[in-house]
């Protein structure tokens, strides 16, 4: 018996296996992340639908996507458990993706503070330079200044990025055909 195992060891067999097809998210021309069968994916269709699922399979160009429904239920203790109350299951061709990604809510909004202290440093700025005109003595060079830095802090902060990619100029997707079927 251990020579028979020892020599099986010794033969090779051939096996065949056939790799999925899958997509390629680009940022001038870098690959930023692969999309293949198994993976979630969250993104807005050219439609306006936000999707978040996973990825059952990729095929000429069709994404088959299911999306889970999960609901918080109370139990007799007073926690809550996580139960999937069932499933949907979409079909979208890759060029339907608008963009990828999701804007996550925070407690703090950074971008509406930001415009509320881009608007208030214009006001101060405007107001100052009235001032200057109208009593040069009632003016104030450090509130001049002040206001501009908190409009020029407050824009900067109005302008943050999101984690939304939209596909275009600077994001494309690829779609990779594995198949060995000759066109």
């Amino acid at each position: 018996m251990k020579i028979i195992l020892s020599s099986l060891l010794f033969f090779t067999t051939t096996s065949f296996a056939q790799s999925a097809d899958f997509i390629i998210l680009k940022k001038n021309n870098k690959t930023v992340t692969t999309f293949y069968s198994g993976t979630d994916i969250a993104f807005t269709s050219t439609s306006g639908a936000f999707i978040n699922a996973r990825i059952n399979a990729i095929k000429n160009d069709t994404l088959f996507l299911q999306e889970f429904v999960v609901h918080m239920l109370p139990t007799t203790y007073g926690s809550y458990i996580l139960d999937t109350a069932g499933s949907y299951h979409y079909k979208y061709d890759y060029r339907d993706i608008r963009a990828i990604g999701k804007e996550e809510k925070t407690n703090f909004n950074w971008r509406g503070s930001g415009a509320a202290l881009l608007s208030g440093g214009i006001l101060l700025t405007i107001g100052s330079g009235i001032v200057y005109f109208a009593d040069r003595e009632k003016f104030s060079a450090p509130l001049l200044i002040a206001a501009a830095g908190l409009g020029t802090a407050g824009y900067f902060m109005s302008k943050g990025k999101g984690n939304i990619m939209i596909i275009g100029k600077k994001y494309r997707l690829l779609y990779m055909d594995m198949s060995d079927k000759k066109r």
